[in-house]
C-alpha cells in the first residue's frame, strides 16, 4: 500500500485502510513511485502467498510484477487508472495507460472499486472481465447532520476532496459567483499538495469574484475536525470532471446530507443525488439557485437524504467481496 495511507486522507487512502482492518492483512508501505522498494517487498513473500497491491504502488511497474506473477497471486486494486487522472500531457498519458495495462496482464485478479471501472478496465486496457470483481466502497454509520437549520446562519456548501482539476473546485468557483446574490458560505476541504499550481488559480478566482469572505479553503481535516465540517453542512458539492465512485456521496448519504453532483464515471453508482452535467457550470449555478432561494425544496432534500440513510453498504460486504479476489481462482 502506499506510504501516506495513515497520513493522506484521500477516498482511496481510507477504503484501503477500512478493508484491510476487515481482512486483518499484514500491510507493506511503499513510496509512490519506488519500484525498488516495491521489488524488495515482492522477494520478500513466501511462495503462493496473495498479495493484495494499490495501483498507485504497483501499476507503473510491469518489469517488477513479472518475476513474481507465477509464484505469487498478484491482486491490483485500482481505484482509478493512472492515465485517467487530469491534467497529464498526451504522451505522459499514453505511457501510463501502456505501463498499466502491462502490469494488469500479470495480475491473477483486479479489483475495482465501481462497476464503471470495471468496463473501463475491459474496454480501454483489454482486461479479461471474468478476471475483474467489483468491491464498491461501504460506509460507516455517522450521526445526521444538523446544518445551518438550528443556527440561523446562511446555507453552508461543502466540496470535500484534494484540490485538483479532477475535483473541479474551480467549476463550483464559478457556479456559485453567479449565485453571490444569495446568501451561502462554501468550504473546500481537502489536500492542497496534489496541485500547487491549481490551488493558486482558485484562490485568484474567489478573489477575482470577490468571494473571499464567503468561500474557506481549509486543507484536509480528520478526525473530530472533519465530523465538524459535516455537523455544519446542509449540501454536498461534487463537481467532479472525473469520479470512478465519489466515496463523499456516500458519507453525505450517511449523515443525511442532500447532494449535488456532475454526473460522470462511477459516481452514480454512490446512491441519490441531484445531478448535473459534468462541466456545465451554467447548469451547476442554476441548480444551487433553485436550491438557495427555495426553502421548501431545500427541506424536501434534506427528508428524502433523511429517507436514505436506511439503504447504506457496509464496509463488511465490501471486505468480502475483495477477499474472494484473493482467494486461489
Amino acid at each position: 500500500m502506499p506510504d501516506d495511507l495513515d497520513d493522506v486522507p484521500s477516498g482511496g487512502n481510507v477504503y484501503d485502510r477500512r478493508v484491510l482492518a476487515l481482512l486483518a492483512a499484514t500491510v507493506h508501505r511503499v513510496p509512490v513511485g519506488d519500484p525498488a522498494a516495491l521489488a524488495r517487498v515482492l522477494e520478500g513473500l513466501p511462495d503462493e502467498a496473495a498479495v493484495l497491491l494499490d495501483g498507485l504502488v504497483a501499476s507503473r511497474f510491469p518489469t517488477i510484477l513479472a518475476p513474481h506473477a507465477t509464484r505469487l497471486r498478484l491482486v491490483v486494486l485500482v481505484h482509478l487508472p493512472l492515465a485517467d487522472e487530469l491534467g497529464l500531457a498526451e504522451g505522459r498519458r499514453r505511457e501510463l495507460r501502456d505501463l498499466e495495462t502491462a502490469a494488469l496482464a500479470h495480475a491473477a485478479a483486479i479489483v475495482t472499486t465501481s462497476r464503471w471501472t470495471a468496463e473501463r478496465l475491459t474496454t480501454g486496457y483489454g482486461v479479461d472481465p471474468a478476471r475483474i470483481h467489483v468491491a464498491s466502497p461501504g460506509v460507516d454509520p455517522a450521526p445526521i447532520a444538523p446544518g445551518s437549520t438550528v443556527t440561523g446562519v446562511p446555507p453552508r456548501l461543502l466540496c470535500l476532496g484534494a484540490l485538483t482539476p479532477t475535483k473541479g473546485q474551480d467549476l463550483l468557483v464559478a457556479a456559485l459567483a453567479g449565485n453571490r446574490d444569495r446568501p451561502w458560505t462554501a468550504r473546500l476541504v481537502g489536500p492542497l499538495t496534489r496541485d500547487p499550481g491549481f490551488v493558486v488559480g482558485v484562490r485568484t478566482q474567489i478573489a477575482a469574484h470577490g468571494l473571499a469572505g464567503r468561500f474557506a479553503i481549509t486543507g484536509p481535516r480528520t478526525g473530530a475536525a472533519l465530523e465538524a465540517e459535516w455537523a455544519a453542512t446542509d449540501l454536498l458539492v461534487l463537481p467532479s470532471r472525473a469520479e470512478t465512485f465519489g466515496m463523499v456521496v456516500s458519507e453525505a448519504r450517511a449523515r443525511g446530507i442532500p447532494v449535488v453532483a456532475a454526473d460522470v464515471g462511477g459516481v452514480r453508482e454512490a446512491g441519490p443525488a441531484t445531478w448535473v452535467p459534468a462541466e456545465n457550470v451554467g447548469a451547476l449555478a442554476g441548480v444551487l439557485r433553485r436550491w438557495l432561494e427555495d426553502p421548501v425544496l431545500r427541506s424536501g432534500w434534506r427528508i428524502s437524504a433523511w429517507a436514505a440513510r436506511g439503504t447504506l453498504p457496509s464496509w463488511t460486504t465490501t471486505s468480502h467481496r475483495l477477499a474472494r479476489a484473493l482467494e486461489p481462482g
